[in-house]
C-alpha cells in the first residue's frame, strides 16, 4: 500500500510542475541594450529610471521587429545590437530574468503611439487610444501579459490613461505587444 502511495504521488507531482511552469508571471520593460554577452547568452537592458537588467536567452526568446544578416545573426540577437531601444517580455525565479519575448522598437521595428485611452474592451482585447492629433488608433491585444496590462490600464480610463503603446502592424490591423504609462 505504501508503494502504491509514493508512486501516485511522484505520478501526480509530474502533472503539477508543467502547471507551476504555466503560471510563471510575464513582466516587460522598456529600455536600451548596453551590453550583449553571445557566450553567456545574456542582453543587459537598462531603463530610463536607470535601473539595469540581465536577461537570459533560452531556446524559446523569441525576437520581433529585428532582422539578423546571415553573419550577424549569433553576436547580434537576431538584429538586436547594443543601443538598440526594446521592450523585453521576462519571467523571473529569484534574481534570475529569462527573456521570453524581446522587441525592438524603431526604424523596422515596433511602432510607438503617445495617447490617452479612451476605450478598453471588457476582455482587454481591444484598446482605442486618441493621439494628440486626434485620431483614434485601435489596437487588437496579444500575449497574457499584455491583456492584464491593457486591463489596467482600463480601469484608469475615467481619468483618461496617458500611454504609449507599442505595436506591430499585421493583416491591416495593429497589435499591441507593450503598454507604458506616461
Amino acid at each position: 500500500m505504501f508503494r502504491y502511495s509514493l508512486r501516485l504521488l511522484a505520478v501526480a507531482s509530474l502533472f503539477l510542475l508543467p502547471a507551476r511552469a504555466d503560471e510563471d508571471v510575464v513582466s516587460a520593460v522598456h529600455g536600451t541594450v548596453t551590453k550583449i554577452d553571445a557566450a553567456g547568452k545574456t542582453i543587459a537592458v537598462k531603463t530610463k529610471e536607470g535601473t539595469e537588467h540581465t536577461f537570459h536567452f533560452v531556446e524559446k526568446t523569441t525576437v520581433h521587429g529585428a532582422h539578423a544578416t546571415a553573419t550577424g545573426a549569433k553576436d547580434s540577437f537576431h538584429g538586436i545590437t547594443e543601443g538598440s531601444e526594446v521592450v523585453a517580455h521576462y519571467t523571473a525565479k529569484g534574481a534570475e530574468e529569462t527573456a521570453v519575448e524581446v522587441d525592438k522598437v524603431g526604424k523596422d521595428g515596433m511602432h510607438a503611439v503617445d495617447g490617452t485611452v479612451i476605450h478598453v474592451s471588457a476582455d482587454g482585447k481591444t484598446v482605442v487610444v486618441k493621439a494628440a492629433d486626434g485620431t483614434d488608433h485601435t489596437f487588437h491585444v496579444v500575449g497574457h501579459d499584455t491583456v492584464i496590462s491593457a486591463q489596467d490600464i482600463g480601469k484608469a480610463t475615467e481619468k483618461g490613461a496617458k500611454v504609449t503603446v507599442y505595436y506591430t502592424g499585421s493583416a491591416g490591423k495593429k497589435v499591441a505587444h507593450f503598454f507604458e504609462k506616461l
